[in-house]
């Protein structure tokens, strides 16, 4: 599932810039990085990591979950730099 929604995001960021490198922890399920204006399920090093479960990445990208409510609930967990984080909702 994490492929298929990392293939949906590659599609969105055609033509888009991108700066900087934002990891979607997952856990158990994996990770989708954003990086170098591509999305890939392959771990790495990043800027950002936003640690949630698959559930909520899925609400998060579809608009049914605020990401500022997300992290007041704790369903979210942001550590790295921050303003990749904020860049993230220009994008997508």
């Amino acid at each position: 599932m994490l492929q298929d929604i990392a293939d949906k995001m590659q599609a969105e960021l055609a033509g888009k810039n991108f700066d900087g490198s934002l990891k979607f922890d997952c856990g158990e399920d994996g990770v989708i990085v954003l990086a170098d204006n591509t999305a890939s399920t392959q771990d790495r090093d990043t800027d950002c990591t936003i640690r949630l479960s698959q559930d909520n990445l899925v609400k998060l990208l579809t608009g049914k979950l605020n990401p500022m409510t997300g992290v007041m609930m704790g369903k979210l967990k942001i550590s790295g730099n921050m303003a990749v984080a904020m860049k993230l909702g220009q994008l997508l």
